[in-house]
This record gives C-alpha cells, structure tokens and sequence, in this order.
C-alpha cells in the first residue's frame, strides 16, 4: 500500500493539470470554429449570399450599425439590408486583425476590417445555436484615427445635436 500512498500526490497533481490542458485546448476549438463562422459571414455578405448570411446569425440577433440610429433586432436588420443583397452586392468586410475569447458558452471578439468605409472595427459576441456558433451581437463601427476627432466632431456637430435633443424628448 504504501506505493499507491505515494502515487496519491503525483495523482491529485496530474488530475488538475490534464483538465486544464484539455479545458484550455477545448476552448481553442471553439475560438477556431467561432472564427470560421465569422469568415463565413463576412463572405456571405461579400458575394450577396442573404440566407447563407442571415443563418449564421442567432434567431434573436442584433445588428448595431455605424449611424446612431442603427439598433436592429434581426428582423429589421434583414430589413434593411435585403435591397443590397437583392442587388447582387452587399459589403464586403476583411477581416485584418482580430481577437477572440471564450467565456462558458459565448465567444466574444473584436477585430480590425478592411472595408469600403475604410478601416472599420467589428465587435461582437456569438453562442451556439442549433449545435453551431452563430453571430449574436454585432456592434460595427468606423475607425477614426485620433488627429481626426477634432474635424470629424466638427463635421457631425449639428446632426448629433438635433439627434441628442431628439433623444431627451421622447
């Protein structure tokens, strides 16, 4: 018995050490797959393909879009974009850069876009649905490097002041 006995701190060692490797590369995967969808996505929008597109989104998606005004629940967001897609083009967005992180079953990640706007920043937070990592959240927005605020700000001031009012009096 004392063999075993002395096993017993090599065991109660290795246990927690093999569960965090196989925790840790677990969510890598997931990470991987999420990052698949995300491609997959992008593509879909790239070559008009609406259903392809709006299926690797959640069932209660949102869409946050670069205008103020741009809050859409996934009905409105098929909404809006069906003309685009109708046409034949809708946007296409590269992703340049991104990060991804996985907390128990969402995936969260940001990433740098090349896109007809220039550089943009993506957003978003993803889940599973129907056995697979679909866009739950999506927050776009456009870059603006940090000598530009100044003149932007300026550009923007009278439209964000009657939106701002528009806002506080409803």
């Amino acid at each position: 018995m004392p063999y075993i006995y002395g096993m017993r701190p090599i065991f109660l060692f290795l246990i927690p050490l093999i569960f965090s490797i196989s925790c840790s590369s677990y969510s890598h995967v997931d990470t991987q797959m999420a990052g698949h969808q995300i491609d997959a996505w992008h593509q879909a929008a790239a070559n008009a393909e609406f259903d392809t597109y709006f299926d690797l989104m959640t069932s209660d998606a949102i869409f946050i879009g670069t205008d103020a005004t741009e809050n859409w629940s996934l009905k409105e967001f098929k909404t809006f974009s069906k003309p685009y897609f109708d046409r034949g083009k809708a946007w296409s967005f590269e992703s340049l850069e991104r990060n991804m992180y996985q907390k128990n079953a969402l995936v969260y990640f940001d990433e740098l876009l090349d896109t007809q706007m220039g550089i943009c920043r993506g957003s978003g937070v993803m889940a599973q649905e129907d056995g697979r990592w679909k866009i739950a959240h999506y927050v776009l927005s456009i870059a603006v490097p940090n000598e530009n605020v100044a003149s932007l700000t300026e550009l923007k001031k009278e439209w964000d002041t009657d939106y701002i009012n528009q806002l506080r009096n409803q």
